[in-house]
Formats: C-alpha cells, structure tokens, sequence
C-alpha cells in the first residue's frame, strides 16, 4: 500500500504512541480506530463522519469476494489486472481516509504558528488538546518527524496535509482566517458544540483521542449478505473526498542487464537506455509535466553516467519548467564544478544554462542559508526595548500589527522607564489567556444564539449588573452589545454599534453612594440604556467608545477591517487593566483608544462621488506586522472544471504584495481562499490566467512562476529572461489561449506554447526599457521609456512614436498605455506630467489631444474599462496627499469622477468583467478598493 510520505510519518506517532487497536474479528473492526478517533474529532469539522461509517460499509477487503458476482476469467494477465485495479483502488480509499485523520488531529498546529518568527507555541497548543491525550502529543512534538512536519509548515509547503487541510476547510475558518483578533468560538461554532453530544465539557475547547482501551464498537448497519456489491449511492454525496479514482500508474521498463561488464557493452547500454528515454517522452501528452519531469530527472542520470555533463545538465535544467520539486541542486553544482574548458564552451552556447550555472555558482550556500530552524516559544527572562518587546509580543501570537504593538508598549510602560520587565510580560500573556480561556467557556442558551449572526462570538462579558432593562451581565461581540439576563437566561439588545448616537460615563446616587454609571443613547430608542458598572465602568466606556468609532469608520469606509482593528484594540485595553490593576490603569489602557481618538482629532468622511462608487474594501497584508505594497492585481472568473471543487470554482482575486508574496480571495465573497505564498523574494510585476488551470506571474528577477489554480503550488518556472520580466498578455477575447507573449526590460519579447512551455518565437527590440506591450492588428505594440514602437511578428519595426517628436521636454518617458480600437485612439500617460494624451491611430504624427487631471501629481496606472478609462495616481484629496482615481468618458475626453479612497498611491487597477474595478494602494494603506464600474 502506497501513502503520502507525511501521512506515514503522522500515523507512525499514532501508533507508536498509543499503540494498535485491537485485533479485529470483522473487516469493519480494523477501522473503528479511526472511525471513533474522527467522531471525537467532530468539532474540527475536517472529518466526514457520516461518509466514513458507509464507506468501512462498503469496503472490499477480500478480493475474492470482491470478484465473486464476476464472470471467472480464463485469461491469467486479465486476472492480474482486475485485482491490481482492485488494490490501487483499496490503496487509494485507505490512503485518503488516514490523511484525512490525520489532517483533523494535527490541522489546529497552524493556529500556533508565527511564520514571521518561525515560532510554535506548544504549551498552547497542547492546552487545546484533552488532558488524557498530552501524554501522546508530547511524545509527538519531540521527535524529529513532528519537527520535520513543523518545518513544512513554516515554509508553506503545499504538500498532500496542506493540500487536504485546504480542500476540507469550512467557509467559516476561512472568514477567520481574515481576522486579527485572538481565537473567539463563533455563534455557529457554539450552535455545532451544542448539537454534539461528544462535547467534551472541559475548561477550554479540546479535541480528544480515543481511548483505544475502551473503544464502543460502532453500531453498523447488518452486512449484506449477498455477495454482490453494496449500493453506496446514499453516501455518495458526502463521500466526495474518499471516492476518488485511483490515477494509473505509469510503468517504465528499465533495460536488463545481460552483458559482461565491459567497457563498451556499458555505453551501449547507456546510450539504448537514453534512447528508450527519449522515446517515452516523445509519447507524451503535452500537459503530463510531472511524468516528464521524472523522465527528464532519470535521462539526466544516465547522461551523467555517460560523461555528457551537457546533456545532463541540459535536462536538470528543464525541471524548472516542469516540477522543480525534485530539481537536484547538490548534483548539479557538483557536475558544475567538474566540467572540464570544453563543456565551459558549449554551455555558453545556451543562455538559459549559463543562467543556471551562474546561480548556482553565485550562491553556493543559498540552501544552507535557508532559514529553517523552528523554536518553541518561551516567555522572556530579561527586560525588553520596543523592538524585543515587538518581537516577543508577535512570537506569542497574540497580534503582529506593529503599530498596535507600538502602542501596546505605549500603555505598558506609562509613566515609567521605556522598558518592559519579565514579571509584567508575563502578567500580561497570563490575563490575555485567561481572558481567552474565559471566552471559550461562556455558555449561550439557544434563544441567545438565535438572535446572533453566525459569525459574531462574544468577546468581553461584564459581571452581574443592574441596568434599565433589568440584572444581566453585558455582552460584547464585534457587532453589537447585548444583556444577557440573569435567573432565567434571556436576551435583550442593548443596540449595534451602527445605531450607537452618544456614549456617556456618569454617576448615580444610592443610599449617599455615587456609583459610576456608563449611558448608552441608541438612535431607535427614546429610553437611554443605563448600567451601574461600578468599577468596570471606565473600561467599559473606554471599549464602547472604540468598537463604535471603529464601526463608524468602518461604514463610512466600506471596509470591514476597521472593526477587526478596533476589536483587537478593546481586547488589549482589557488585557492591560488587567495586567496593571492599579490607579493608572485606565489612563494606561487609553494609549489603545486609537479610533476614538482618530475620529474626535480628524473626522473622516469619503466625498459623496467616492462613497456611490466605492462598494467594499478588503486588506490583503492582514495578518503582517507592516502593511504591504499592492503591486498587482488580477481578477480570474470562476470555472466548474473537473479538477476543482464545485464550491472552490468561484471567481478569485490574486493580490501580489512585496517581496513575492500572492494573497488569493474568493472574489464572490470576498474572504481569503488561500493566505500569502510565495514567487521567488523579488517584486512581482505583471499577472495574467494563461489557461484555467494555471496562472503565470513575472518577476523582478527575471523568472515567470506558474502557479497551479487548483492546487495553489507553484512547481513551475521559466527562465529564458535575462531582465526583469515587465509584462504578460494573452490574446484578447480567447478562453483558451495558446500563446502567451512576455517581454523584459532589456527589449526582448518571447512568445510561449502554453502546453508546451516552450518558446515558439522571439525577437529583441533595438534598444531597452521596455515596460508594457499589447495586441492590436496584428502587430505587438511594445512601450518603452522613450517611444512607443509597433512591431511586426517577425520582429521588424512597423511604426514608432517617438518621446521628443511631441514633447519639448525631453526629460520625461512614457508611463503606461492603452488601446482603443473602437475608437482608434491610443491614450499614454508620461513621468512627471498630470495630463493623459490621446493620440489617433489613423496618424500617430498628429499632435495629441490632451486631458487634464486636476491635482494629480503623479500618474502610475491606467486601464480601459467599456467606454471609460481609469487612472491610477497620486493626488490630492480634501487638501492631503492621497491615492486618487479619474474616470475619463472616452467619447468626451473628460473626467466624470474623482475616486478618492486610498490613503496612498493607486499603484495598480484591474478589471472584474467590466463590471467591478480593483484597485491596490502602496505600503502605507496596503488595501484593495472595489468599485462599481458604469
């Protein structure tokens, strides 16, 4: 039986640490094990329970009996192929089920995890777990397999548990997954709880292992006695994960051996062995990359064994376009290194070698430097500065927003010397568990819970009050405050935070006492809610003040990440308290009043033309310590493709941030569909979908990752560009294109198979700075700083419109451009000019017509969206600097809208089927806008 390397390693800690289940009597009693392991393990919501119990129904263990409702065969090689077709299936069932175990033990370790840090946190991890199952886990989390496993993790690995963890992750963890705030249980999550009469009442919320010593036998349906096939067909429906074909496996025949061992039958047998190689290859389908790849892998070998280093290298080198996964870098810098002056001659005949060779003996050490240790995380011994202090406070995980930790470190340490001490660190990471641990155990009653969205969780819950509306304890989720009523358990609304009018502190008088009183005006309510909280009061005032200035903000914005910040903010406020308790500590735990205090100092308000047009905000650099550049955007619709999950064939936006990084949102609803992964370390430049199953990125060094849509790894590269790589196009108007066209800065232009990856044509521009080009007419128009060339196919220059044939100023260049060909015009935007020109394309040597940005001081991006055409740029909004947007009729060459919505540059703008425009904003902001396009 063939399984994941991962899963044999995981399900090794199983075993070893609790030992086989029982020796069964029945088929279906070998797998109670996991049947029962994944009924506790039903609050993880990763295993499909139901799905399992019919499948240990319906498994064919026994061959024989399998094939007793079949015709016997006569034929021996027909009766060998029915029962390996039997076992691969049997194989491929089993396999599935133990990763999807797997996968539903282990999956909460990444909420663990600081990825900035390379941190797990195992004492936490472990208190999720129930108290009779430490004893295994922490025999897991010390050997080398789990810290292998960590290690995995850490780089983003897409391996077969990352793979699985995403396909059975719910919508619900997904929204999570966006949120800055601490683990809180979800209204929906509480409803699950309740429904399972497996929960496990214990202080916080655990998953439990079985006790393999005192297993109950599932009560499973009577086996059918007849020995024809069982109907699964009800089961099929939530078996979707276990009914999956067996992929044929692929067989190559290695030449016998039937030779003495001399010299020339061995390089006969080489040279017959590449030969069978290469002749395999040429029978494959042009799509089988990853069978190509082991072929290219084993032909390399033999050239080795051959001498030809050339040859082998040649082939370790086409793994970057087929599966670079397996590309063997120690080999091939040894086989570097021992090359002899001629093979030195003939591989700089090969640029794309000599590119190779240059990178592996520039960074000889590239893989030894690769940061992969993991540490567990400890509390501090020693004082901290700011900086440690950032570090520590992101490693515990509690937040990584570093200017919420600037001013958490603010509050901390007021009226006291810049540093924080061991003893108040620790005060501090105590009371924010607790806190947290005290969230997990508030209990809902139903009636409660249906009055609740099924994404709020209650944050914060005051003691026992008196109030207006009777005695209660005053609840707070993310959207609104609630009383939750005492004696008999009831619910009373207290209001949103959107209808909110006045938060008021004052004071009552009873029997000669004054007691802190905190009012509440509601906007539908003519009776002032009132709540005598005492000693709480001030807290309170201070968190309802947030959570209303960060839901203002929130509405007037369209962008829902404020009120995550804001709730973050009320949870630190209430940490500190709590850490300090003495006289300053309200005035400590105000350092983290930042929407309140924004919304008294400076209102925000969107001009009226922004706020019709603007209809949502999403922020890709969630979860990062900085906010990240939005350096491009692209907007894929959703395909019902065989490969992919009918609820994962939405339409996605694909954000690429700094340094490589590619965030992916479902752009239906737009929650994360998959968080930050990696294209190299370099700025990504230009993204386009070269087919349904794969989208391709171009980089600043040079190289264009492809990346799988449906697996979401990138085990792909090509790297025939010697500069960086500016911009990609498809053909417009093709759903399947064939050719992608790719250009660099240097001037060179290369045309792509998209099946096959390789270059079908190229052609170098006579001079450099080539930024852009696009399809028109069938000639490539190419910008360059200077002019705007057109090129025939064959690479000849067609027409040119040069830079200083309409501009006196010589110093400026062209930005960016677009085609019109309805209209048969061609707009450009140039470095340093607040004015879009738009030139025929009848006569390019007419002059152009001009159309003017009113304080606008810099132009970056610029696309065609129907008849209108929208600027990217930088200008000025309500007297500050800030990003800003112009919408240019097309017909009337005039600006219909100013959008002004981002609080730093517009650096990038894509289309979503012409019906929503996106736009990104630099490091400052870091978010993407959606707007309601005309």
């Amino acid at each position: 039986m063939v399984l994941h390397r991962q899963g044999w390693f995981l399900l090794a800690w199983a075993v070893e640490s609790l030992g086989s289940p029982p020796q069964p009597r029945a088929p279906e009693q070998l797998f109670c094990w996991q049947l029962s392991s994944a009924r506790t393990l039903k609050e993880t919501r990763a295993f499909p329970i139901i799905s399992v119990t019919f499948w240990v129904q319906s498994l064919q263990l026994h061959h024989e009996l399998h094939a007793a409702h079949l015709l016997s065969s006569t034929d021996l090689k027909e009766g060998r192929a029915h029962r390996r077709s039997w076992q691969q299936k049997l194989n491929c069932q089993i396999q599935q089920t133990t990763l999807q175990l797997l996968v539903s033990i282990f999956r909460d370790v990444k909420n663990h995890l600081n990825y900035e840090h390379r941190v797990f946190n195992s004492e936490e991890f472990l208190k999720t777990r129930a108290p009779g199952d430490h004893q295994f886990y922490k025999q897991v989390l010390d050997t080398y397999m789990f810290h292998s496993f960590l290690k995995a993790r850490l780089n983003r690995r897409m391996d077969a548990f990352a793979q699985m963890d995403l396909d059975t992750q719910s919508e619900e963890d997904r929204i999570n997954g966006m949120l800055l705030s601490p683990r809180r249980p979800t209204v929906e999550k509480r409803a699950s709880r309740k429904s399972s009469h497996l929960h496990v009442t214990h202080r916080r919320m655990v998953v439990s292992m079985p006790n393999l010593q005192d297993i109950a036998m599932p009560e499973l349906a009577p086996r059918n006695s007849s020995l024809r096939l069982t109907d699964t067909a009800g089961c099929r429906g939530s078996s979707a994960v276990l009914n999956v074909t067996p992929k044929s496996p692929y067989t190559f025949k290695i030449p016998e051996i039937h030779f003495p061992l001399e010299s020339k039958c061995v390089q006969a047998y080489h040279a017959h062995f590449v030969s069978m190689l290469s002749e395999a290859m040429c029978f494959l389908a042009p799509d089988n990359s990853l069978l190509l790849a082991r072929y290219l892998y084993l032909r390399g070998l033999v050239y080795l064994m051959q001498g030809q280093l050339l040859n082998a290298l040649l082939d370790f080198q086409n793994l970057y376009k087929t599966d670079i996964r397996i590309f063997p870098t120690d080999l091939v810098k040894r086989t570097v290194e021992s090359m002899s002056a001629p093979e030195w001659e003939g591989a700089e005949q090969a640029p794309e070698l000599m590119r190779l060779i240059s990178e592996i003996l520039d960074k000889p050490h590239e893989a030894s430097k690769l940061d992969d240790h993991v540490k567990k995380f400890k509390l501090p011994k020693k004082h901290m500065q700011l900086g440690d202090f950032m570090k520590r406070v992101q490693e515990s995980g509690i937040v990584k927003d570093a200017s919420i930790i600037h001013r958490l470190f603010e509050a901390l340490t007021v009226g006291q010397e810049k540093q924080i001490d061991p003893e108040t660190f620790k005060d501090f990471y105590n009371c924010w568990k607790e806190t947290e641990a005290e969230a997990q155990e508030v209990s809902l009653p139903w009636l409660v819970m249906e009055h609740l969205d099924k994404n709020e969780c209650v944050c914060k819950l005051s003691s026992s009050v008196k109030t207006n509306l009777g005695v209660g304890k005053i609840a707070m989720t993310q959207k609104r405050l609630f009383l939750l009523t005492e004696g008999r358990p009831g619910y009373l609304e207290i209001s949103t935070f959107r209808n909110i009018e006045e938060v008021r502190r004052t004071t009552t008088t009873f029997l000669l006492r004054r007691i802190p009183t905190l009012k509440i005006r509601v906007a539908s309510k003519k009776e002032v809610f009132e709540a005598n909280l005492k000693t709480e009061c001030d807290l309170w005032h201070l968190m309802v003040k947030e959570m209303w200035a960060g839901k203002k903000l929130a509405d007037d914005h369209k962008d829902p990440h404020y009120v995550q910040q804001a709730l973050t903010n009320v949870l630190l406020m209430d940490a500190v308290v709590g850490t300090l308790q003495s006289p300053g500590a309200i005035y400590a735990a105000s350092k983290l009043s930042y929407f309140d205090k924004m919304s008294n100092e400076m209102p925000m308000t969107l001009p009226e033309t922004t706020l019709e047009t603007l209809k949502h905000k999403i922020n890709p650099s969630a979860g990062e310590a900085f906010p990240q550049a939005v350096d491009v955007l692209l907007y894929t619709p959703g395909h019902l493709d065989p490969a992919e999950k009918v609820e994962d064939a939405h339409p996605k936006l694909w954000c690429a941030l700094s340094e490589g990084k590619v965030t992916v949102f479902n752009a239906s609803s737009w929650t994360i569909h998959q968080h930050s992964f990696k294209v190299g370390t370099a700025k990504v430049n230009c993204m386009v979908m070269a087919d349904q199953n794969q989208v391709w990125v171009g980089s600043e060094d040079s190289v264009i990752y492809i990346i799988n849509v449906h697996s979401m790894s990138c085990n792909k590269q090509l790297t025939a560009h010697c500069s960086s790589v500016t911009d990609l196009i498809v053909q417009d108007g093709q759903e399947a294109p064939s050719n992608v066209y790719s250009c660099s800065m240097d001037g060179m232009v290369l045309v792509w198979n998209v099946s096959t990856l390789q270059v079908t044509s190229r052609f170098q521009l006579p001079r450099g700075g080539l930024t852009s080009i696009r399809l028109h007419g069938g000639r490539l128009w190419c910008c360059t700083g200077n002019s705007i060339m057109v090129m025939k196919m064959n690479g000849s220059l067609h027409q040119e419109l040069k830079i200083e044939e309409n501009f006196k100023d010589t110093s400026t260049s062209f930005l960016a451009f677009q085609l019109l060909p309805e209209e048969e015009q061609l707009w450009a935007a140039c470095a340093g000019r607040s004015e879009v020109y738009i030139w025929s394309l009848k006569d390019l040597a007419q002059p152009p017509q001009r159309v003017p940005l009113e304080d606008c001081s810099e132009i970056n991006c610029m696309i065609r969206v129907k008849k209108q055409v929208w600027v990217g740029s930088r200008g000025l909004g309500q007297g500050t600097p800030k990003g800003k947007i112009y919408v240019i009729d097309a017909e009337r060459k005039t600006v219909e809208k100013e959008l002004v919505a981002h609080m730093d540059t517009v650096r990038t703008l894509c289309s979503a089927e012409d019906r929503y425009v996106l736009s990104g904003s630099g490091r400052e902001e870091g978010k993407v806008a959606i707007w309601k396009g005309e």
